[in-house]
């Protein structure tokens, strides 16, 4: 994977659970092995992740990389090392890490 720690954002598209549309966010993210990972300041409240927890399949872009993939919520209580690295990294890149932990595993081509 590139280095993109100088990349801001990530704009990830879901498909809405209601309308069954495609849906584009700008967010910061942070990256962890083969991973890219976003969180949700607002937890299960926000739009993308109930969008996420029913429809999985996702398309995101970073920088001018495309990649399909899958999203799911990094749950605290079963994950809490992970979950807690993800907020350390986003801590350090943007003096922010609060939040709901959501992965984004890219589709092995």
């Amino acid at each position: 994977m590139e280095d993109t720690s100088e990349i801001p954002f990530l704009y990830l598209t879901t498909t809405g659970w209601k309308s069954s549309e495609p849906h584009q966010i700008e967010i910061w993210f942070t990256a962890l092995e083969d991973c890219f990972y976003i969180i949700a300041e607002r937890g299960e409240k926000t739009h993308w992740v109930q969008n996420v927890r029913r429809q999985p399949a996702v398309t995101f872009r970073v920088g001018e990389q495309m990649f399909k993939g899958t999203a799911r919520v990094v749950e605290a209580e079963q994950e809490p090392d992970l979950h807690r690295q993800i907020q350390a990294l986003s801590e350090a890149k943007y003096g922010w890490g609060d939040g709901l932990v959501v992965e984004l595993r890219p589709a092995k081509n």
